[in-house]
């Protein structure tokens, strides 16, 4: 099957499922309360905060370039080696190089979605290499063999007895043991993982060219453990992450942990500005950046579209979209779910094959309404569903059909003669739906609005 009918597929199975659709609801309404308050609480103007956001994203993006060569001359120069990936596929080879040079049988992760767009894990598995989740959500995935349902919250589909149940047969858990419970022995299997892994890999939430830094920001502390524990520490980054200054963390930072988890600020916050240094008594003895590219110089060089890579991956926009909402985070199969994932992933993945993602929209503009630095995402989903049809990408029936409805709207008369035909087709076409169909579809009213119009004396 195309990814098109897969995606359908998958869709309606998880529309269908009440079960599901409670657990998600359950989650984002939780989130939802904490966020409102804290936008309050945390900003004096949270829409002047965006604004300023965009102008500090869009003259990073202005000058990326140059940011991103002031980011490597000064962080090499404590040590750390900057490698440069194209595509997915380099990557991959620069890390299986490290891997080989340092000859490493171990690596622990924390929660990235940089390496799950380059699917470092499978990488690994291929390789004869272990490889651990440190993250809670993120591990919860792993051991069901599953990827992440959510950019923020990767397990926000399971319920407690699912987890319970899954760290008894994987952990050798306790059946039905709490939440709590859970969690320790979650920290008693990783500590082990932290202190006799040889590579440790993260992802950056941004690139400070000012500094030369990385930083990571998370609530659990396992990244921190992740970069300073291991001997090697590996950075996965977009080269869309980068900021100008390390000031800018000063709005950034709030803004990235109100719209992600409605929090005032996140519990772990680390700048790593290099490899360990001589007389320090702690962190890794190497520090690798890899910088992907993957398909962003292709956002980039798109006017229309550059402003998709001001997104700092809050998960804002999957939590306002009723469409996310309501079919989940699997159902779009790729790393970036929801409104952005549908924005970006075509560029990404290539359009032939994704652009369905775009038309997966009520274009409501929620997610635009909530996005932290002022992506205006539901036009620019409308600009790559055009693309799509501009492209002679779209499905023969799909082009056939708005061909149609462009040649009857452009007529009042052409209009009134397709209503006389539904009305008399309407009562036929029926016969063929189901019941449940039947009844979603509405029947057309007996005067149009004009008529009505007319009816009520206006000229």
């Amino acid at each position: 099957m195309s990814e098109y009918t897969e995606f359908l597929t998958r869709a309606a199975a998880k529309a269908q499922d009440d079960v599901h659709r409670r657990q998600i609801l359950k989650a984002i309404s939780v989130y939802e309360a904490k966020v409102a308050g804290m936008k309050e609480r945390q900003f004096r103007d949270w829409r002047e905060a965006r604004r300023l956001a965009a102008r500090v994203k869009d003259h990073a993006l202005a000058h990326l370039p140059e940011l991103l060569e002031s980011f490597e001359t000064k962080i090499a120069r404590r040590g750390a080696k900057v490698l440069w990936a194209e595509t997915a596929k380099e990557a991959q080879d620069l890390f299986l190089d490290i891997v080989k040079r340092h000859a490493a049988k171990k690596v622990v992760k924390s929660k990235s979605m940089t390496t799950e767009e380059v699917e470092l894990n499978e990488l690994l598995e291929r390789a004869g290499v272990e490889v651990w989740e440190s993250d809670l959500g993120e591990l919860i995935v792993q051991l069901a063999g599953e990827k992440p349902y959510h950019i923020v919250t990767p397990a926000m589909h399971k319920s407690k007895e699912e987890i319970a149940a899954l760290f008894h047969e994987k952990l050798g858990a306790p059946p039905r043991s709490s939440p709590e419970e859970l969690t320790m022995i979650a920290r008693r299997h990783l500590r082990e993982a932290y202190v006799t892994a040889e590579i440790g890999v993260t992802g950056a939430n941004f690139l400070i060219a000012e500094e030369g830094a990385v930083v990571i920001t998370e609530n659990e502390g396992n990244a921190r453990l992740t970069l300073s524990c291991p001997p090697v520490h590996v950075v996965f980054a977009g080269i869309e992450k980068v900021l100008p200054r390390l000031t800018d963390l000063a709005l950034f930072l709030p803004l990235l942990a109100t719209s992600g988890t409605g929090q005032q600020l996140t519990c772990y916050n680390s700048i790593v500005r290099g490899p360990r240094q001589a007389g320090e008594a702690d962190g890794p003895e190497h520090l690798y950046i890899i910088l992907l590219d993957n398909g962003r110089s292709g956002i980039y060089a798109q006017e229309a579209f550059r402003s998709s890579l001001r997104c700092i991956r809050c998960g804002a926009c999957l939590n306002a979209c009723p469409v996310f909402r309501t079919i989940g985070g699997h159902a779009y199969k790729t790393p970036y779910q929801g409104p952005i994932g549908s924005v970006i992933t075509p560029h990404l993945r290539g359009l032939a094959e994704w652009q369905h993602l775009p038309f997966a929209s009520s274009l409501c503009g929620a997610c635009s309404e909530v996005c932290p630095v002022s992506i205006d995402i539901h036009h620019l989903l409308l600009e790559n569903r055009w693309a799509a049809l501009q492209g002679g990408r779209a499905a023969p029936a799909w082009r056939g059909a708005m061909k149609a409805w462009a040649f009857v709207m452009a007529s009042r008369r052409r209009l009134r003669w397709a209503r006389r035909l539904w009305r008399g087709l309407d009562g036929l076409a029926r016969l063929f739906l189901s019941r449940e169909r039947r009844a979603r579809i509405p029947r057309l009213a007996r005067k149009s609005f004009a008529e009505v119009w007319r009816k009520n004396g206006q000229p």
